[in-house]
């Protein structure tokens, strides 16, 4: 118990140097930082019942919407490494209207990729990464929508910290999908396996990502 006391208070420590923003969004074979609500600074959200979970605290308005086809990568770039330990998943949020004029809110949100952990040793598979990007699946329904990033970083054990960012896109060539819904906030309870794991002591044997399963298509 005391070895994972020590790696935990060393984690608090790291906390404060090692906060990251996503801020530029790969779609297909483009990037572009102009679609990115970018957060005013890289300090995390540490609610899981705030409406800052949809795309970050007040971020700074995308000025473009891009277009991507149906089956085309999506992705974003961060600003640093994945420093902290913890999952990552990428959504889709259906815009009732232009993509630029909705805040997030509403059951709207579907999960399109996850990055989860290994075991033996136990490891989150995108520890140390600057990237994370992942295919829209080709029977998503055409039109706009915010594609949202989260990192949760869980070095801090039963004090889990969302690293998020939201881009404006505009889904060309899609299908007639119909995918499970989600709203944010709530997509994800505070009580979650997955987020009050300690994930120093004892070692998990198995993690599931929270939120809900990913659609593929």
């Amino acid at each position: 118990m005391k070895f994972a006391t020590v790696l935990s208070l060393a984690a608090i420590a790291q906390s404060a140097s090692a906060h990251y923003i996503w801020y530029n969004l790969i779609a297909g074979g483009t990037s572009s930082t102009a679609a990115v609500r970018k957060p005013l600074s890289n300090s995390p959200v540490e609610s899981a019942t705030s409406a800052n979970l949809r795309c970050n605290v007040n971020p700074t308005a995308a000025s473009a919407t891009v277009s991507v086809s149906a089956g085309s990568t999506i992705g974003f770039q961060l600003d640093n490494t994945l420093y902290h330990q913890g999952p990552a998943a990428i959504y889709l949020g259906k815009a009732p209207g232009s993509a630029a004029s909705w805040d997030g809110s509403g059951a709207n949100w579907f999960k399109i990729a996850e990055w989860g952990a290994t075991f033996n040793p136990f490891k989150f598979t995108s520890e140390g990464l600057s990237q994370l990007s992942t295919t829209i699946p080709s029977n998503t329904p055409s039109g706009e929508y915010l594609v949202r990033i989260e990192q949760i970083g869980l070095h801090v054990a039963g004090a889990p910290q969302w690293y998020i960012s939201c881009a404006q896109i505009n889904i060309t060539g899609g299908g007639s999908g119909n995918p499970a819904k989600v709203s944010i906030p709530g997509y994800v309870s505070a009580s979650d396996a997955g987020l009050t794991v300690n994930i120093y002591y004892p070692v998990p044997t198995s993690y599931r990502v929270p939120g809900p399963a990913v659609w593929r298509g």
